[in-house]
C-alpha cells in the first residue's frame, strides 16, 4: 500500500483582492466569453505583474544581462527543504536567526508576515520582516541553492540599492516571495516550485504554484 504524504499548497492566490506591491501593476481579472451570456465556452483574461503573490525572482530581475526566469534550474527549484519560523518580534531576518546552515539547499523562513495573508483587503503592508544584508552575505557563502519569504519581497521596504536581493541573485540563488505558510510547521519538507514559463525581454520572474510535501 503507498503511504500518502501530506501536501501542503503554500501559494497564495491571484485575484483582483491580492495585495501587490506598491508600484507594481495591479491585478485585473476579465471575463471575455461566458457560457451564461451564450457563448461557447469560458474564457477569462489575466492581467498582472510578474511579481504578483506567489513568485520567483530571476537573476535577471536586478542584474542585468544575467539569467532570465525560463532559464532557472528546475534542480534548484525542487528537492529538500527547511521551513524555518522565527518569532513574531523578528523585524529583520539577522545573521543570529539563520542557525546551522550546514546541509541546507532550501530555506524558507516563516515569520509574522504569514500573518498579513488574514487580511488581505487592507492591501500590501510596508512594515513585513525582510532579510537584512549581512544575513544574506552569509546565506550566500553558504551551498544554499534557494531562498524564500513569506511576504512580497526579501528586501527592507523603502531600499533603494536592493543588497539582498543583489547579494542572493548575484550566485543565482532563487529567490521565493510571497509564500503562504500560515499551514506550515517549522521543520523539514520536499518543496517543489514551479514558475511560468514566461518568455520576456527582462525574464525577471514569474507566479509560481508552490507546495511542500511531508518526508517520508
Amino acid at each position: 500500500m503507498l503511504e500518502i504524504m501530506k501536501i501542503y499548497d503554500i501559494t497564495f492566490p491571484i485575484s483582483e483582492n491580492t495585495p501587490v506591491y506598491e508600484g507594481d501593476p495591479a491585478v485585473k481579472i476579465d471575463v471575455c466569453a461566458a457560457l451564461a451570456n451564450g457563448d461557447v465556452a469560458n474564457v477569462t483574461q489575466l492581467c498582472f505583474g510578474a511579481h504578483t503573490a506567489t513568485h520567483v525572482d530571476a537573476p535577471n530581475h536586478f542584474i542585468e544581462g544575467t539569467r532570465h526566469v525560463h532559464e532557472l534550474e528546475l534542480e534548484k527549484l525542487i528537492g529538500d527543504c527547511t521551513v524555518l519560523e522565527l518569532d513574531e518580534n523578528v523585524l529583520a531576518i539577522e545573521p543570529k536567526h539563520l542557525g546551522n546552515l550546514e546541509k541546507t539547499e532550501r530555506i524558507l523562513f516563516k515569520t509574522r508576515n504569514s500573518q498579513f495573508w488574514n487580511e488581505p483587503e487592507k492591501g500590501f503592508r510596508k512594515d513585513f520582516t525582510y532579510i537584512t544584508p549581512e544575513a544574506a552575505r552569509i546565506l550566500a557563502d553558504s551551498e544554499i541553492k534557494l531562498v524564500g519569504i513569506d511576504y512580497l519581497s526579501v528586501e527592507k521596504f523603502g531600499s533603494k540599492s536592493f543588497p539582498t536581493h543583489i547579494t542572493l541573485l548575484e550566485k543565482e540563488i532563487v529567490i521565493i516571495e510571497g509564500l503562504d505558510l500560515r499551514e506550515v510547521l517549522a521543520g523539514n519538507y520536499e518543496l517543489i516550485c514551479l514558475p511560468l514559463k514566461v518568455i520576456s525581454e527582462t525574464g525577471d520572474g514569474a507566479p509560481a504554484r508552490t507546495i511542500l510535501r511531508e518526508l517520508k
